[in-house]
């Protein structure tokens, strides 16, 4: 686990970050003449795994850094 500080938006920026290298992938396909329709794909295909994969990431390291959530029934109160 990483030892800097959350960003303020990770969200956000995560998929703002995605974005711009999903457009890379189309900008060096057209350079080099390749085919739009399949850089595309593979653009989109990138977008959505990348940013759901830093998405679920962030989620998990969320769930560490809260403190666990309390059951109203385990309080330690027995009733006898």
């Amino acid at each position: 686990m990483s030892d800097l500080p959350a960003p303020p938006r990770p969200y956000r920026g995560s998929a703002i970050l995605h974005a711009v290298l999903a457009l890379v992938i189309l900008v060096v396909a057209a350079i080099s003449g390749g085919d739009a329709v399949k850089a595309l794909l593979v653009a989109a295909a990138y977008f959505v795994i990348a940013t759901g994969w830093s998405w679920f990431r962030f989620r998990q390291r969320e769930a560490r850094a809260a403190p666990p959530e309390r059951h109203p029934s385990s309080n330690g109160n027995r009733r006898p």
